[in-house]
């Protein structure tokens, strides 16, 4: 029977639940979705209240500040941070170390997003189905769907998919119901 979970990944998937199960019992996580994964290994900094979908994937050594929704199969390479944007600046007879937080806007990672190695997205931006973005950009500003952007600030290098067709069949498949795994033996 052990051979045949082996043979089909099943053993690895099995495996790689009960950790994660573990993973969002210890650290409070209660709005991570069951098949999501958080990576071992380095420093992970991720706010209670983050919400992440289905399939989705949290490299080692990233931060994810509060108000954060990730959606399904969306991936964060390591060192990609969700920050910033939550400083006063505007008290002008205050230091800013005593200034406090002003209101944290919520920020939006939808399905099927790679966010690249060292990414930074600000605070209070969403990010469209589909999208790539690229090692150590740094996002400002709203990424519509199915764009790759990438440098410092971050803007749109091309269209993720060549033709309208695949743009479309790809945003079908997004629509439809959570795929299950299918994970190299």
């Amino acid at each position: 029977m052990l051979r045949k979970l082996i043979g089909r990944g099943k053993l690895f998937v099995w495996i790689r639940n009960l950790r994660m199960t573990w993973v969002r019992w210890c650290y409070g996580l209660r709005n991570v979705h069951p098949t999501a994964y958080i990576s071992r290994g380095g420093y992970i900094d991720i706010h209670r209240d983050t919400i992440i979908g289905a399939y989705a994937f949290i490299g080692c050594d990233c931060v994810i500040m509060q108000k954060t929704k990730i959606g399904r199969y969306s991936m964060l390479a390591p060192r990609a941070s969700i920050v910033g944007a939550d400083h006063r600046i505007d008290l002008p007879n205050l230091p800013m170390v005593f200034a406090g937080r002003g209101e944290i806007r919520e920020t939006v990672i939808e399905d099927d997003v790679w966010i690249g190695h060292a990414a930074i997205i600000m605070n209070g931006i969403r990010i469209g189905r589909g999208s790539i973005i690229g090692a150590n950009a740094v996002v400002t500003r709203d990424v519509p769907p199915r764009e790759i952007w990438v440098g410092i600030p971050a803007k749109k290098l091309r269209d993720r998919f060549a033709s309208k067709e695949e743009s479309q069949a790809h945003e079908h498949l997004l629509e439809g119901p959570t795929i299950p795994p299918n994970f190299c033996d």
